[in-house]
């Protein structure tokens, strides 16, 4: 046993070295030991006060690591006399004389067992440690009170369910351990265990904890300020910072004292930085999660923050090349004036407009007049990190803002005009299209003239940037104006960067030019056929000869943009070099060479393919064996992740490629980000593969079906889940052709699944996705595509939505009775309530999709939803409620026929008061309603036809009824009006004056859907020679002719569709007679003529195909 000892601390020597292979070696002999022997050796060493230090604190390490994935197998393998050793052991060894960083260690040891002995219930079997907790928090020795309050720290569930009687002696111990008159790590300790404590309780628990330890706070401030002075330990200023996120609430009290010391620490020079980061990341976190408090209750430090952040910002290197170097690194993300530009951003989004911009307007003139450029560089770059949360509040004054910002494209400094292109890009964005509406004449010149900054190529490349920016938000009928000038600017830098990268292999704006024809093109689509002779030529040499590894990713981006010209351009222009493009773009992929898994051009080229397939069509079928493999590897990539204690994610908390979930007790969740928006870009070309290619992707559908399906569940990535949900009524779509059994087979594997993740999905816009997924998926299959079971889910998955739309609500009504109200908190409200009214949306597909598909059939399940729907309706609920509500029972009207009779005690009384409803989106829907009732619902509604008449009528006549957001509803009111005449009039007794007041209502130029309704009752009643609609002698004809031209002039009627066709067919047969064309002719203006030749050519194009 002692030679076993002795091997075993050798190997542990071992394991500890510097030397790789030694190293390696000795992991694999440790990873071959048995289970029980690692646990006795690594007990043993660390308890052996002759082994070293470190050897020690590795066996601790080791241990805890290996209790971590293997504890309950081991321990459950024992005999119960050794399990009490054991336990005894791990006890005993917190007790022995050691170094603190062992003792650390070995406390973290006794904590993942504690950890791992509490069960589901929450029983602790091992009541031991909870005694052994208390006899140390009492112990004399610091050293023992800490390590109790270490362990508590790491396991604040440590008394299970038997808390509750435990609290006020766990109050007491940790009161007591905070006196001035404790040891000082004691009291360090004693504040981070209370502070995970409180993380560690959900919601449901939270008010209850709160109002215990709140007397707690002020001395946990205290101490936290005191470690802050001694600059010596940041543990309890990142437990602050944890707190801020998870639990401001709790900080309510102490607000203004938690803002007093960390203003004084970061308006003082005499900190260092990673301690000025740290106090502004407490005010900025603290302003992100708990806004309206720090609006309420902290707006005087907010004051004297904002000057304080600007001033950062300007802490900057001069740097004689930065304005020349091709190689562009990114920032480094603990540079001052990062960490300040970023806080900026969230302060304006947490606080709002009307809190930060009148703060960093009052700083922005003197910081923009200074003569050092850092000054200068930072006023800029402060205007383009508040816009998103300004957002409101800047667009007011955009004109003051631009007027600043334009006078420094011409700065003599560098840095100062990058930062003026920078400002112009984010505000582009920002505030887009208004922006682009706006500015274009002065934007366009201002970054056309910085593309000649050729002695500065990193503000060359970022004007092009800003261009990009611009141009993708910019109105086609804006930026086409200006093309000229700046494809001329743009081919002329193509040409002399071209020539200087293989001169000197200079790339920088090269890759930035080629980016920017990209987005030009794409705004301009057809317009930019112009020069696609002239740039293809170039671009096509730069994807056939940007072979070497410091060129992909300027050949990716000539990649993406030769396709975002093939897409522009359109097929006919494209098609000719189409197929040369396509085997170039395949290359890497015939010729055996696969790309590795970090070159850039892959993302590229797979959203490449996927412009080409919208191209090509069905031609690009032929490519689909080659594209498949590259598309399906990325988008099956598996992400790197790992379990990780606090200490470890110190190690790597740096790096921007992973992401940490902190799941409490000294567990962090690790993921690898790099690459997800590469598998979640994949996963969306393949929803439009699917998409564009029908039966012809029939092929890959169950391969791509098998793959999307666990998809749904791919929780490090929001992206793949949407995708994966969007491909599924799309891929069984494309298996049609495959026959009904192979449909069902697939639809049986996805149905399952989809309703599962349904209910657990945790974020609303990807729920928006998989709601729309299923009412799309019952809308391909068609009737009985949902088995008993089934539908039982979905009546279980609308039941529970909308009882949540109704809890959610009634929370947005407590909350602007909070004291925190204000403003800020309404935007917020208003925001939440959007996406409640989208998702509330997306169920109300789903029920339209199964009347739409069962009919009448459906209304017996209907029925166990139907009092939820008939809540929406109560007059005191807001309006998009009762806007949806109508719609439901107007599908239920439209779909179910005669049927829907049971139901019309509660839509009847709802159709008639809300056709007149003060808001437009509710009369519309009520006004819909009241047309299909005409039309489906049968003689038995003829009277209540009659009561909706005048109803309708006092729509349509009121004076503002055609204004811009009522012009919607008035159109539907008005098909409604023809439907009651057309299908149902047995009631009207006044039918022919009627129909003359009807005709003076036409024409109508917004609604496609219902003009078919309308125009079609219009040709009924001219081919039917009705009268009152062709007047005396046929008077009216001139008038008819040109309703039915203005139809045509606002597109509101396709030409090709029957009900258009039959408008052009009445119009020939007035042609046939010369004199009363003439009569026509003369009243139709040069739009409606040309509209009416438009329409003719396209009847007749349709008709030569």
């Amino acid at each position: 046993m002692a030679a076993d000892q002795a091997q075993f601390q050798q190997l542990l020597v071992s394991l500890l070295s510097t030397d790789n292979d030694v190293r390696q070696q000795a992991e694999e002999a440790y990873n071959n030991l048995a289970r029980e022997l690692k646990v006795t050796h690594l007990l043993g060493n660390i308890h052996n006060g002759q082994q070293s230090e470190e050897a020690r604190q590795m066996a601790a390490v080791l241990l805890r690591r290996l209790f971590t994935t293997e504890f309950l197998e081991f321990y459950k393998e024992i005999p119960a006399e050794s399990q009490n050793q054991l336990l005894q052991q791990i006890l005993l060894a917190v007790q022995q004389e050691v170094t603190p960083q062992l003792r650390r260690k070995i406390c973290e040891v006794v904590a993942e067992v504690a950890r791992n002995l509490i069960d589901e219930d929450g029983n602790n079997q091992w009541p031991d440690v909870l005694q052994f907790l208390f006899q140390c928090a009492n112990s004399p020795t610091p050293q023992l009170q800490e390590s109790a309050l270490r362990i508590f720290s790491s396991v604040p569930s440590i008394f299970g369910n038997q808390e509750t009687q435990y609290i006020d002696l766990i109050k007491q111990m940790l009161a007591k351990s905070m006196d001035a008159g404790s040891d000082a790590e004691v009291r360090i300790q004693a504040v981070r265990a209370i502070g995970a404590f409180i993380l560690f309780h959900d919601k449901d628990k939270e008010v209850a904890i709160y109002k215990n330890f709140a007397d707690m706070l002020p001395r946990m401030i205290v101490i936290t300020g005191e470690t802050i002075e001694g600059q010596d330990d940041q543990s309890l200023l990142k437990l602050l910072i944890d707190m801020t996120e998870n639990c401001p609430k709790f900080l309510r009290p102490q607000l203004e004292f938690i803002f007093e010391i960390c203003m004084k620490v970061f308006s003082s020079q005499d900190f260092e930085d990673s301690w000025r980061h740290l106090v502004l990341e407490v005010m900025v976190s603290l302003a992100e999660n708990a806004p309206a408090m720090v609006r309420k209750r902290a707006d005087k430090y907010i004051v004297a923050l904002i000057p304080l952040v600007l001033q950062m910002m300007t802490d900057l290197d001069e740097d004689e090349d930065w304005s020349t170097t091709d190689a562009v690194d990114d920032d480094d993300h603990s540079d001052n004036n990062v960490i300040a530009e970023s806080s900026l951003d969230r302060l304006a989004c947490g606080l709002g407009g009307k809190v930060v911009l009148p703060h960093v307007m009052n700083a922005l003139p003197a910081m923009l007049g200074h003569a050092e450029w850092k000054h200068r560089f930072a006023a800029l770059m402060a205007i383009s990190a508040i816009g998103e949360g300004c957002h409101k509040q800047m667009e007011a004054i955009l004109d003051e803002v631009m007027s600043g910002v334009l006078n420094f494209l011409r700065d003599p400094h560098p840095r100062v005009r990058y930062a003026a292109c920078n400002a112009i890009g984010q505000m582009s964005t920002d505030f887009a299209p208004t922006f682009e509406k706006k500015f274009h004449n002065q934007v366009i010149p201002g970054l056309l003239s910085l593309l000649d900054d050729v002695d500065n190529p990193r503000v060359q490349a970022h004007a092009g940037a800003a261009l990009v920016n611009f141009s993708e938000d910019c109105p086609k009928n804006i930026l086409t104006r200006y093309l000229d000038g700046i494809m001329a600017k743009l081919e002329t830098i193509l040409n002399s960067k071209f020539k200087e990268l293989v001169e000197k292999g200079n790339k920088l704006v090269l890759e930035q030019v080629v980016t920017t024809i990209a987005s030009v093109a794409d705004t301009c689509g057809a317009e930019f056929v112009a020069y696609y002779d002239r740039l293809m030529p170039c671009l096509k040499f730069i994807i056939q000869n940007a072979n070497s590894d410091e060129l992909r990713m300027l050949r990716g981006k000539t990649i993406e943009c030769v396709s975002l010209i093939g897409l522009a351009v359109g097929r006919e222009k494209f098609i000719s070099d189409a197929g040369e493009i396509m085997d170039m773009l395949l290359v890497n992929h015939t010729e055996g060479a696969e790309l590795s898994d970090d070159d850039p051009q892959t993302s590229y080229l797979i959203t490449a393919w996927a412009r080409m397939c919208k191209i090509l069509g069905k031609q690009f079928e032929q490519y689909l064996p080659v594209v498949m493999g590259p598309v399906m590897r990325t988008a099956t990539m598996k992400p790197e992740v790992a379990m990780l204690d606090n200490d470890e994610v110190e190690d790597i908390e740096g790096d921007v490629d992973w992401s940490f979930i902190n799941l409490g007790e000294q567990q962090n969740f690790a993921i690898r980000t790099a690459g997800m928006d590469d598998k979640a870009s994949a996963c969306e070309m393949l929803v439009c593969y699917a998409r564009e290619l029908k039966e012809g992707f029939a092929e890959y559908a169950e391969e791509v079906v098998r793959l999307m399906v666990p998809m749904l569940k791919f929780y490090f990535h929001d992206g793949v889940r949407t995708a994966a949900a969007e491909s599924l009524p799309y891929l069984l779509d494309c298996a049609k052709i495959k026959g009904p059994q192979y449909l069902e087979g697939m639809w049986l594997y996805i149905c399952p699944e989809l309703l599962k993740v349904i209910n657990t999905e945790p974020e609303p816009e990807v729920q928006m996705e998989l709601l729309n997924s299923l009412a799309k998926c019952i809308e391909t299959l068609g009737p009985n595509c949902l088995n008993e079971e089934a539908m039982k889910q979905v009546l279980e998955i609308i039941n529970k939505y909308v009882l949540e739309h109704f809890e959610r609500a009634d929370k947005r009504l407590a909350a602007r009775n909070e004291e925190d109200y204000d403003d800020g908190v309404e935007e917020e409200l208003a925001e939440q309530d959007d996406t409640d009214v989208y998702i509330l949306s997306k169920i109300v597909d789903i029920t339209h999709a199964l009347f739409q598909t069962n009919k009448a059939l459906f209304l017996p399940a209907f029925e166990q939803v139907a009092p939820h729907f008939v809540k929406l309706l109560d007059p005191s609920r807001p309006v998009a409620d009762r806007q949806w509500g109508v719609c439901v029972f107007d599908d239920l009207i439209e779909f179910c026929g005669p049927a829907c009779a049971p139901y019309q005690q509660i839509f009847t009384p709802a159709l008639l008061q809300y056709v007149v409803d003060k808001s437009p989106e509710v009369r519309q829907a009520a006004a819909y309603g009241c047309g299909v009732l005409g039309q489906f619902a049968g003689e038995q509604f003829a009277v209540t036809c009659a009561q909706i008449i005048p109803l309708l009528v006092q729509v349509i006549n009121d004076p503002k009824s055609r204004e811009i957001e009522n012009i919607n509803a008035t159109e539907n009111a008005i098909s409604a009006v023809s439907k009651i005449l057309k299908y149902n009039p047995s009631a009207l007794t006044n039918v022919d004056e009627l129909i003359g007041v009807w005709l003076s209502w036409l024409p109508i130029s917004e609604d496609p859907e219902e003009a078919n309704h309308i125009y079609g009752y219009l040709c009924d009643l001219i081919e039917g020679n009705h009268p009152v609609i062709l007047g005396a002698n046929n008077c009216n004809l001139p008038r008819l002719v040109s309703i039915i031209a203005e139809a045509f002039c606002t597109k509101v009627i396709e030409a090709q569709s029957a009900t258009g066709t039959r408008m052009l067919t009445i119009v020939k047969q007035v042609e046939s007679n010369p004199d009363v064309m003439q009569a026509c002719a003369s009243t139709l203006s040069p739009e409606q003529q040309q509209a009416l030749q438009e329409a003719y050519q396209e009847l007749a194009t349709v008709a030569t195909a």
